[in-house]
């Protein structure tokens, strides 16, 4: 690859605009729910799912439900989404407020990282 073309990449990915939000881990069998907040879900989803297969994560309820279940004993989903204009500002204070509003939705809700 020549050095323009790995610089242009290298801008397209410091400029890109990732989905930021909630995201959750439900078990279908118990109806235990996760939640953390992530600023890019994609990416997130990847390296807890990669953690819990390899019976690293340190939420050790949600991993012992892994262990049990597997993938396909959860729901993952994107509960809410952060609309942002400026990716590289810091967000971490409206993700925490907008996991609050989850938490304050399902009172029963556990922290996927503690």
């Amino acid at each position: 690859m020549d050095k323009k073309r790995k610089k242009e990449l290298l801008e397209a990915y410091k400029n890109r605009h990732p989905e930021m939000g909630v995201i959750s881990y439900r078990c279908k069998e118990t109806g235990d729910v996760f939640l953390g907040i992530s600023k890019d879900t994609k990416a997130d989803f990847n390296s807890t799912n990669m953690k819990l297969s390899a019976k690293m994560h340190p939420n050790k309820l949600l991993q012992e439900l892994w262990n049990k279940y597997g993938l396909e004993g959860f729901e993952l989903s994107v509960v809410k989404v952060l609309k942002y204009d400026d990716p590289h500002e810091d967000h971490t204070e409206e993700l925490e407020s907008l996991r609050e509003q989850c938490f304050a939705d399902n009172p029963n809700a556990r922290r996927i990282w503690r």
